[in-house]
């Protein structure tokens, strides 16, 4: 297949890109750039070949179509978008101008370009604070924040293209909680200002680069009284994508699948993770809780099994390792030159 990849340049499009490149696809990336950095180009260019690039903001849907048109484009992974749940409590406009309007333009692209197959990139904030885990899909929708109510609101939009337009056919991929990087070390998650993710901050407190991680809560009722989420390898959803994309040419349907590895972890359990693969002390101190976080949020990925045969592979120490040899590899993320790369005299 030859797949656009909108937001592909970000941390989970540029490892969906190397997927799809691993199996044997097509990827062309359309990014803006707003949060993201062109060297990732070069990076994926190292590890899976020269992947094309069409720098357009997802929202220009006349040149979003003119893309699908030249490149023959089968099927489209959609992840740009904005994803800082903070920032979409201070920005809600902001938030849903880019996610929805751009999810939008790009529903208007694909059915002017004969484009049948989406895959979009949604995300387990829509459940909220859930009653009880392992989360299913079919579990009350309580958005808690305009980032969710985004993801939502483009969800249902889907759902209602898709019932519209019989030639139309779609995978909503729930994501957990991506970690993470690239085993190589070249692609990984290089946040824009202030990250968002637990995952980075940790590595940086261990790298020396920030001084303490701060806890937001230490009375959850959990076994270490942190907050308890499923941490899910950033390859492993990759290749989530890519099994979606194949269930969808061979058997084209609309699906509503959870990805995460069905256990959960603590804020304390990942600090022990990272200092077990840094041999570094991970400084913390305790905060209060924030508004609206939940005691504990895990998926029940059974459904993902059963309907595109996929199920996370990696663990917790594989995902804190190539996470460390990212941060270490890539101390100022894509503003440092990789090991062995080639330097200008």
């Amino acid at each position: 297949m030859k797949v656009l990849v909108t937001g592909g340049a970000g941390f989970i499009g540029s490892h969906v890109c190397a997927a799809l490149r691993e199996r044997g696809h097509d990827a062309v990336i359309l990014d803006n750039f707003s949060t993201s950095s062109p060297a990732v180009l070069a990076r994926l260019g190292a590890l899976v070949g020269p992947v094309a690039l069409e720098r357009v903001d997802v929202r220009d849907s006349n040149r979003v179509t003119d893309a699908l048109r030249r490149h023959c484009i089968d099927a489209v992974v959609h992840c740009a978008g904005f994803k800082a749940v903070g920032e979409s409590v201070r920005a809600p406009i902001v938030y849903f101008d880019n996610n929805v309007t751009g999810s939008i333009a790009l529903l208007h692209a694909m059915r002017a370009a004969g484009v049948p197959r989406l895959v979009f990139s949604s995300s387990a904030t829509v459940y909220g604070a859930p009653d009880a885990c392992p989360i299913t899909e079919d579990a009350p929708l309580r958005v808690l924040n305009p980032y969710g109510r985004s993801k939502l609101v483009t969800e249902d939009m889907i759902r209602d293209a898709t019932a519209a337009d019989d030639g139309l056919r779609a995978v909503i991929l729930r994501y957990f909680n991506p970690v993470g990087a690239h085993a190589s070390g070249l692609i990984g998650e290089a946040p824009c200002g202030e990250p968002s993710n637990l995952m980075p901050i940790v590595c940086q407190v261990a790298a020396g680069q920030r001084d303490w991680l701060d806890v937001h809560g230490n009375d959850y009722a959990t076994p270490d009284g942190t907050g308890v989420r499923d941490f899910i390898h950033v390859m492993d959803l990759a290749e989530a994508h890519v099994a979606a994309l194949e269930e969808l040419a061979r058997a084209p349907r609309n699906l509503t699948l959870n990805l995460g590895t069905g256990r959960g972890y603590s804020v304390l359990d990942l600090v022990r993770a990272v200092e077990g693969v840094s041999g570094r002390v991970v400084r913390y101190r305790f905060g209060p809780r924030r508004a609206g976080d939940a005691d504990a949020v895990y998926a029940d990925p059974s459904l993902a099994r059963r309907e595109i045969g996929w199920s996370a592979q990696r663990g917790l120490g594989e995902m804190c390792r190539d996470a460390w040899k990212w941060q270490s590899d890539n101390p100022a993320g894509y503003g440092t030159v990789p090991p062995g790369a080639p330097v200008a005299a």
